[in-house]
């Protein structure tokens, strides 16, 4: 499963959300979080810059849920990722295309939601709330 920053940013926000939700099945090891770099530079300059206060918790956080940290996709990834995605997402999707992950898990409808992103992308492109609702249906069917 490979939060973006915003799905990372509102879990550590939000003590009872659904983002909260996920990064808590990862951090008690029920599924795996992958994150690439560019995932916690963008978390941590955006807590740094709005909400500096909450910054020694997010590290502490993030030491606890000890994402699988992976490196910011190739060049050539993040421009095929362009032709659907806004150029912003365009690394975050390459990056979650190139780990082969299961879900992205983002807030960004805006961008992640189009036809042409969900049809590019091998796996399901998920709100948290999405995501916990498709993990518990696999829970129950297994």
């Amino acid at each position: 499963m490979f939060p973006d920053t915003s799905a990372v940013i509102a879990g550590i926000l939000s003590p009872t959300g659904a983002a909260q939700e996920v990064l808590r099945l990862a951090e008690a090891g029920v599924i795996q979080a992958v994150v690439s770099r560019q995932v916690l530079v963008e978390a941590d300059r955006n807590l740094s810059e709005k909400m500096p206060t909450i910054l020694p918790d997010y590290r502490i956080f993030l030491s606890q849920l000890a994402p699988l940290v992976v490196e910011d996709p190739s060049r050539g990834a993040v421009e095929e990722a362009l032709a659907v995605i806004h150029h912003k997402d365009a690394p975050i999707l390459a990056a979650a295309m190139e780990t082969q992950v299961d879900f992205l898990v983002t807030w960004n409808t805006r961008h992640f939601h189009k036809r042409t992103v969900r049809s590019y992308a091998p796996f399901p492109i998920l709100t948290p709330g999405e995501f916990l609702e498709a993990f518990r249906r696999s829970i129950l069917e297994d």
